[in-house]
């Protein structure tokens, strides 16, 4: 679809300037960063039975009211702290969604001190390499893979909640595990010409 900016973009990306601005320059493009990877896992939750662009439009008050996504932070909420966020009109006040996150804080930290990184654990499920499927509309895009089954399962066996095949897949489009931009997205080429850099830990 060509957008107000006379760029081909992918259809959902024309819901407003917030989508937009991150269909430029994030979606797809590879995250090796832990807490950029921690952050993209708890917000897909999040989203769960809700539309991105709610997500986008309350991300940096997420960002405010869960420590930047610092694990080790998140992993240490208690009671009182979860009371509070959930008091917070700036984030998703679902009770489960916001103990998930805690949750998945303290598996995330297992999975660092296992593999030495998040990033080293969630991308052996496509052989650390980023995926690239050719869809011409976004019906063809699919809503889950065997990889995302795989890791739903391994995540879920882990601890983690809020991690259902839809939800990782959506996470590994996110993180670039996977390039879904549209054939004739301009972002598809340029996605592929990214280098994916040095893996760093959060």
């Amino acid at each position: 679809m060509t957008g107000s900016t006379g760029r081909q973009r992918c259809a959902w990306a024309e819901n407003g300037p917030l989508s937009r601005r991150y269909h430029d320059r994030e979606w797809g493009v590879p995250v090796h960063r832990d807490r950029k990877l921690f952050e993209m896992l708890i917000l897909e939750g999040a989203q769960a039975g809700l539309s991105w662009t709610t997500v986008l439009k309350k991300r940096e008050n997420y960002r405010r009211a869960f420590d930047r996504f610092d694990p080790a932070r998140v992993a240490l909420y208690n009671k009182a702290k979860i009371r509070n966020l959930l008091a917070d009109d700036g984030i998703i006040r679902n009770r489960l969604k916001v103990k998930s996150a805690v949750t998945n804080a303290r598996a995330f930290l297992a999975i660092q001190k296992e593999h030495g990184s998040f990033n080293a654990y969630i991308w052996q499920f496509v052989g650390g390499t980023p995926r690239t499927n050719r869809c011409r509309t976004q019906r063809q895009v699919p809503a889950s893979t065997p990889e995302s089954d795989r890791m739903s399962r391994d995540l879920k066996a882990r601890g983690f909640r809020f991690v259902g095949t839809t939800i990782c897949y959506a996470f590994m489009q996110a993180v670039g595990m996977v390039n879904d931009h549209e054939l004739s997205c301009f972002r598809y080429r340029e996605v592929m010409r990214t280098p994916s850099g040095r893996r760093k830990r959060g």
